[in-house]
Order: C-alpha cells, then sequence, then structure tokens
C-alpha cells in the first residue's frame, strides 16, 4: 500500500521540477497555491485547499490580495500558511514597483499599470494614492491618502496640492479602485479630477492622469478626454 506521505512527497518534486525547468507559467495557479501553502504546511495534501481558496476569493490575485482576516476566516489555513501568502503578495508587489521606479513614469505605464493593478485591484474597500512625480516625470513619492469612497469625500483637494508643493512635485496622478471591478469613471471621479487639475495650475503642478484599476481592468480619464 502506497504511502499518502510519499505521494505527497513525489507529487511536490514533480511540482518544484516543472517550475525550476519551466518558469512560474509552467504551473497552474491551483498548484502555485498548492506549493506555496505545501511549504508552511508541510505534513497535509493541499492541493484540495488551494482549489477551494482559489473558488472562495475568484481569482489568484484576489486570493493574494485578501487582508489576513479574510484569509484566517476562510479556514484550513495556519498562522503560517496565511503569512506565506501574504509574503508572496509583498514579493511581487516589490518586483513590479521596482520597475517603476527605475524609469520615467509616462514612458513605462505598462510597468506602472501592472504594479497598480496588482495592488489595487482585488482590494474589497476603496483606496486613493498620489503618485508625485519630479520635473523628469520619476517616481519620487507614491502615498496612500485614503480608504473609503471618494462619494464621501475621501479626497481633498487642497490638501493633495499642499503635499505636492511640500514634496517640490512637479506633477501628479490620481489613482483609485472601484471594488465593483468596473473601471469606468463615476460623475464623481470626473468632478474631482477636473477640480483637482484646476486647483494645481493655479501652483504650476499639473495633473497628467487619474487611473482607475478593478478586476475587469483600468480606466485613464485623460485617454477618455476628460481631463
Amino acid at each position: 500500500m502506497n504511502d499518502p506521505g510519499t505521494d505527497a512527497s513525489g507529487h511536490r518534486a514533480r511540482l518544484r521540477k516543472r517550475l525550476a525547468e519551466g518558469g512560474p507559467d509552467a504551473l497552474l495557479d491551483h498548484e502555485l497555491v498548492e506549493y506555496l501553502l505545501a511549504l508552511a504546511i508541510p505534513r497535509r495534501d493541499t492541493k484540495p485547499l488551494a482549489r477551494r481558496l482559489l473558488a472562495e476569493f475568484g481569482s489568484f490575485g484576489a486570493l493574494l490580495s485578501a487582508d489576513t482576516e479574510a484569509l484566517s476566516r476562510a479556514g484550513g489555513l495556519s498562522e503560517g500558511a496565511v503569512a506565506a501568502i501574504k509574503i508572496a503578495e509583498a514579493a511581487a508587489l516589490r518586483l513590479l514597483r521596482s520597475k517603476v521606479v527605475t524609469a520615467p513614469v509616462l514612458s513605462s505605464s505598462q510597468a506602472l499599470l501592472d504594479y497598480l493593478r496588482a495592488d489595487m485591484a482585488h482590494r474589497t474597500i476603496e483606496r486613493v494614492r498620489v503618485l508625485h512625480l519630479n520635473s523628469g516625470n520619476m517616481l519620487i513619492r507614491d502615498e496612500l491618502v485614503s480608504e473609503g469612497s471618494i462619494d464621501q469625500a475621501a479626497v481633498y483637494v487642497r490638501e493633495v496640492i499642499r503635499r505636492a508643493m511640500d514634496l517640490g512635485s512637479a506633477a501628479i496622478i490620481l489613482v483609485h479602485n472601484h471594488p465593483s471591478g468596473d473601471p469606468r469613471p463615476s460623475k464623481q471621479d470626473i468632478a474631482l479630477t477636473r477640480e483637482m487639475a484646476e486647483a494645481g495650475r493655479h501652483f504650476g503642478i499639473a495633473v497628467h492622469d487619474h487611473l482607475i484599476v478593478g478586476a475587469q481592468g483600468h480606466s485613464s480619464l485623460r485617454a477618455l478626454g476628460l481631463l
């Protein structure tokens, strides 16, 4: 009779070999999660747990973006397994962010979008950020300014412009997410963008764009002709 532990060990060895030889695309989403969890829960078959978590959270990105409380409520995860998931998220975000800070933001727009979508697209609450740029369009500060809803006046134009002046920013990019997944701008989004752009003009601070990210994609108010 086969030893279940030996079977699991052999299966993980095969996953490890595929990953080593084929890179990250060699494993399916549930296999990546399965192997990640196996590092934290070595004596358990983690395949059923990986499949259940992906089904419950909806996607690989949503699982990694989930907060620790949501992961703990999902059941079946030890503290170490929750930490492993959050470490994987942190490592991915750090890698994506490194591609943003080493080149002018406007000439590396895809790298910026990849980073923002990884960080914000699957959030369950609205998060608003301001990217501060110097005269060469290099990122000098990436600041979270509020969590909540723009509909509830979470962003204060004067405070954002004052902060830009304090930092010596030549330009800013507004960013927020839509937890609904639909990145289309609302009337409030458009009004806020235009108010921010008008305020910035008085102090020589350009508003390059307002980006909205969601699970279904992203919107650029400048590309839509709304800025």
